[in-house]
C-alpha cells in the first residue's frame, strides 16, 4: 500500500454531516462516565478508585498511581483508554496485599480527583465495563434542526457504522505508517508496538465497514455473515437466514461482525468471506505484518448500538448529546454523522 500520514474520510451512513459546530471547546464540553460491569465487595488486596480526570490520559494517571502508592506500574489496572480532551470519570485498581491505603485525597490536584474509593478480591481487567455514558456539547452550531433531527431519529433506531475512531490512528494517521515501520525491521518499546499493531487492524477493519456502508449492507445480516450478540462477545455463523437471526438484527439485539486480521481462519463464507478478502488483499504488507507478529485473528461489530440517545439546544447555537455506548465505541462514530467540526 502507499502510506500518508492521513486517514481516508470512510464512507457515511446517513449521507454524511449536514451542520458545523466545535467539539471540545472545553473539557466540560465532553463528559464520559465509566459504567460498572460489576459490583465491588469493599474488601480484598485491590484497592479500587474512581477517578475523575481533564486534560491527563490514562496511562498517565495509572504512572501517577504506581509511584504514589510505591508499587510497579504492572500492579495498577483499568478498564479502558479514556480521552485526555475530555472531563472523564473512571475506575482504577492497585494491587496493595498486606497495605493500608494511603491518603489517596493527597493525589487532589487541577486536573484529577479522586471521587470514590474502596476494594475488591480481584483486580480490574481490560474490558471489564458495561460501557460509557456520554454527555457531549457541540457549540458553534449551525444548521437546519429539521435535518439534524431526522438523522437524530434515525440513528436512535439504527446505530451507526463502528468505526474505530482517529485517535486509534495516532496524529494525522501516523500510526499505519509508524506500524509498516515496525514491520519492516524497526525496534520499538513493547506498549507503542501494541499501539502500532491495534492501529494496523482497525485500519483494515475500517475500509472492509466502509466498503460495505457504501454498498448499503452494513447494518444487514447476509448468508455467511457472523454475528455478535448485542454488547457480548458471544457470536455465530449465518449459514442460512431465518425470521428470527432477522429480527435479531432489526431490533439491534445483533449485529453483523468484520473481522479483526491476523493468524487464524477466518469465520465468514459466501460472498462476506470475499468481501473481506478483497479488501485485506489491498493491504497485503499491513495483514501479513500482523501474521508475523503474532497478532491473533478476532470479530468486531459492524454496527454501534446508541442506547439512550438524548439531544436539546441549550441555546440557538448549542447542541447537547447524551447516549450510552458499548465497550470499545467511539462517539466519534456518531459526531461524524451529523456534524461537520470548524
Amino acid at each position: 500500500m502507499n502510506s500518508t500520514n492521513s486517514l481516508p474520510d470512510w464512507a457515511y451512513a446517513y449521507g454524511g454531516a449536514q451542520s458545523q459546530g466545535l467539539i471540545r471547546k472545553t473539557s466540560d464540553d465532553f463528559i464520559v462516565n465509566e459504567i460498572q460491569s460489576f459490583e465491588l465487595s469493599g474488601t480484598g488486596e485491590h484497592a479500587f478508585l474512581l477517578i475523575e480526570k481533564c486534560s491527563e490520559n490514562t496511562d498517565y494517571v495509572a504512572r501517577l498511581l504506581a509511584r504514589f502508592a510505591g508499587v510497579r506500574q504492572r500492579d495498577v489496572s483499568y478498564a479502558g483508554l479514556k480521552d485526555r480532551h475530555a472531563r472523564t470519570r473512571q475506575w482504577f485498581s492497585v494491587w496493595l496485599p498486606g497495605k493500608p491505603d494511603p491518603d489517596w485525597e493527597a493525589l487532589n490536584s487541577e486536573t484529577i480527583k479522586v471521587l470514590q474509593a474502596t476494594r475488591h478480591s480481584k483486580k480490574l481487567k481490560r474490558g471489564s465495563l458495561a460501557g460509557n455514558q456520554f454527555i457531549i456539547r457541540v457549540c458553534d452550531w449551525t444548521g437546519d434542526t429539521q435535518v439534524l433531527e431526522l438523522q437524530l431519529q434515525t440513528i436512535k433506531k439504527q446505530g451507526v457504522p463502528n468505526y474505530f475512531g482517529a485517535q486509534r490512528f495516532g496524529h494525522e494517521g501516523a500510526n499505519i505508517a509508524k506500524a509498516l515501520a515496525l514491520f519492516s525491521g524497526e525496534k520499538v518499546s513493547r506498549n507503542l508496538r501494541s499501539i502500532y499493531l491495534s492501529a494496523a487492524r482497525s485500519y483494515i477493519f475500517n475500509h472492509i465497514l466502509s466498503k460495505r456502508v457504501t454498498n448499503k449492507i452494513w447494518n444487514q445480516a447476509l448468508v455467511g455473515d457472523v454475528l455478535m450478540f448485542d454488547n457480548s462477545h458471544s457470536f455465530f455463523k449465518a449459514e442460512t437466514l431465518d425470521e428470527s437471526i432477522l429480527q435479531r438484527v432489526e431490533k439491534l439485539d445483533a449485529h453483523p461482525t468484520a473481522v479483526l486480521w491476523g493468524k487464524g481462519d477466518s469465520q465468514t463464507c459466501a460472498e462476506v468471506a470475499l468481501l473481506e478478502q478483497q479488501v485485506v488483499d489491498q493491504f497485503d504488507d499491513i495483514a501479513k505484518g500482523l501474521c508475523a507478529f503474532g497478532v491473533e485473528q478476532d470479530r468486531r461489530t459492524l454496527r454501534s448500538h446508541i442506547q439512550k440517545l438524548q439531544w436539546q439546544f441549550i441555546d440557538n447555537s448549542t447542541l447537547e448529546l447524551s447516549f450510552t455506548l458499548n465497550p470499545g465505541c467511539y462517539a466519534t462514530a456518531l459526531l461524524r454523522e451529523i456534524v461537520q467540526v470548524k
